[in-house]
């Protein structure tokens, strides 16, 4: 988390001009980009992903979960409410990476279970802007999502029996964040924070209902944060 927080700051700093954008008075740069009607972007940026485990029964041991940062990219359609507000699409491509330890086992083979995922999400949001300070403007953003796990395994027959951890290929929620917008001489710059936070439950159990991997958990569900880099 530090190391991503660190990296974010030093992208901010490394943008061509963009502290120069807060002096008092700056030259405005592109005076009109908020005014289209539309307008097109994209993004990169990286993510953490975790799992909230709800249980059937509390046994006082925990699922363990260990993170890992993986990326996103992505494209932005954008549609001008007014002034203060947006209508944002933003279609993308996510990989992450999350290793699960197990309770209750001896050996390590039972006990850890790699998870690797790649989403194409959907995200439809709602961005909320301050009034424009020279070369740079506040945001706060949310809204619902729906996503595509392509590497959920979701129809294979073998499950954690035979080392497969299995998980459900669709899955929906939805994300809040803020970031700032700020404009350089060429382009709008916008890097931001976002939390992700799936409704849905993604786990598919076990063949056998009393399962010592899944046999206890009730729902599974994906929280995560990313941190974006837009380009417009």
């Amino acid at each position: 988390m530090k190391n991503v927080l660190l990296l974010f700051g030093l992208l901010l700093v490394a943008c061509p001009n963009s502290m120069a954008q807060f002096k008092k008075d700056p030259i405005l740069n592109l005076q009109t980009e908020d005014q289209k009607f539309l307008n097109w972007g994209y993004y990169l940026g990286f993510n953490q992903y975790d799992f909230q485990f709800e249980y059937e029964n509390d046994i006082g041991q925990d699922i363990l979960v260990d993170k890992s940062v993986g990326f996103n990219v992505g494209l932005i359609g954008e549609m001008r409410v007014n002034e203060f507000l947006d209508v944002r699409f933003e279609p993308g491509l996510l990989y992450t990476a999350r290793n699960l330890g197990f309770p209750g086992f001896t050996s390590e083979a039972d006990a850890i279970r790699e998870v690797k995922s790649t989403y194409i999400r959907f995200p439809l949001l709602l961005k909320v802007s301050a009034k424009r300070f020279g070369n740079w403007k506040p945001y706060v953003t949310g809204g619902v999502y729906t996503s595509m796990n392509l590497g959920s395994k979701e129809d294979s027959l073998d499950d954690n029996s035979s080392g497969e951890f299995r998980m459900k290929k669709n899955v929906y929620g939805y994300e809040l964040g803020f970031g700032i917008d700020i404009y350089t001489e060429y382009f709008k710059f916008s890097p931001s924070i976002r939390g992700v936070f799936a409704l849905s439950d993604e786990l598919v159990p076990d063949n056998d209902p009393n399962s010592p991997w899944t046999g206890n958990i009730d729902a599974m569900r994906t929280r995560g944060f990313f941190i974006n880099f837009t380009f417009e």
